[in-house]
């Protein structure tokens, strides 16, 4: 059953209808530029609509932009956290280097014999014995070190070396109970005999009497007797001169000039001895000057 809804022109009717109306509407707007305000508007009215379905594609290339920057911020941060903690630990490095540097510098300006040979040594251990003063080089005996050889830092004496292996050495500290060293005064060329204590930064002096000249902040130095030191070389300076009537001897008290506490690089000496020949034509001299 036909409604009214139905009725009308065919489909071909309205295909070719449409054809005429397109062909015509173009020509219009070619031609005559009839539809220009009129697709203005439809522009307006179209940007919003443009921009939206636009929008997801956006936001996407936006949202992979950002990840691909905080990526790259992440990569570029940790690679700046590498380089700091390399350049953090060649600074540490630096400051030791730095610091080797300067210690080893004022060993070797110490003052030394212009013919005596020298070697820079490194200390290796220390004796954990309370009791005993003593510590271990890196220089032994395919280094030419002998026994009873000299050993000063960059301040004074240290200590002679009592034990010799192949590749290190045994030194014995001036600190030590049984280490006795000659000195003078380098005041008034008075001589004494400094023992150590058993403590790092105390000596005393043997045997003073009350009546000789010596005072707080004398300089003593290596006298040269014994044959195992050099002389003229920093001991001690004194710290304490106690006398006391009731004992038979003045009480002295020397601090050592070598830091025993802090060493680290030490330099063993080669000291020439001098020949019988030698001391008495010295003594002759020292005679005629007189």
């Amino acid at each position: 059953m036909d409604t009214i809804f139905t009725r009308g022109p065919s489909l071909n009717n309205r295909l070719a209808l449409a054809l005429v109306l397109s062909v015509l509407l173009i020509f219009v707007d070619h031609k005559l530029d009839g539809f220009k305000s009129t697709r203005v508007y439809l522009n307006s009215i179209m940007s919003p609509l443009q921009y939206i379905a636009n929008l997801p594609g956006l936001m996407l290339n936006e949202s992979a932009q950002r990840l691909t920057s905080q990526e790259q911020l992440l990569a570029e941060n940790q690679k700046l956290n590498n380089q700091l903690l390399l350049m953090s630990e060649k600074l540490q490095q630096f400051d030791v280097i730095q610091k080797e540097n300067r210690q080893l510098r004022e060993l070797l300006q110490a003052p030394l014999r212009i013919d005596s040979r020298k070697m820079v040594a490194e200390l290796m251990a220390v004796d954990k014995n309370p009791y005993s003063q003593q510590v271990v080089i890196n220089k032994g005996a395919i280094d030419g070190v002998y026994l009873s050889q000299p050993v000063i830092d960059d301040k004074g004496i240290v200590g002679q070396v009592t034990e010799v292996g192949t590749t290190n050495s045994r030194v014995l500290l001036i600190a030590d109970v049984t280490h006795a060293i000659p000195v003078r005064s380098l005041r008034n060329d008075i001589r004494f005999i400094a023992n150590g204590s058993g403590s790092l930064n105390e000596l005393y002096l043997e045997h003073v009497p009350h009546s000789v000249d010596i005072k707080v902040g004398d300089i003593l130095v290596s006298s040269g007797l014994g044959k195992v030191f050099p002389e003229g070389y920093p001991v001690a300076q004194v710290t304490q001169v106690v006398r006391d009537e009731s004992r038979p001897f003045a009480q002295v008290v020397v601090a050592p000039v070598a830091k025993l506490d802090r060493l680290r690089h030490l330099l063993l000496l080669w000291y020439t001895k001098k020949t019988n020949a030698e001391e008495n034509n010295e003594a002759v001299e020292e005679s005629t000057d007189a």
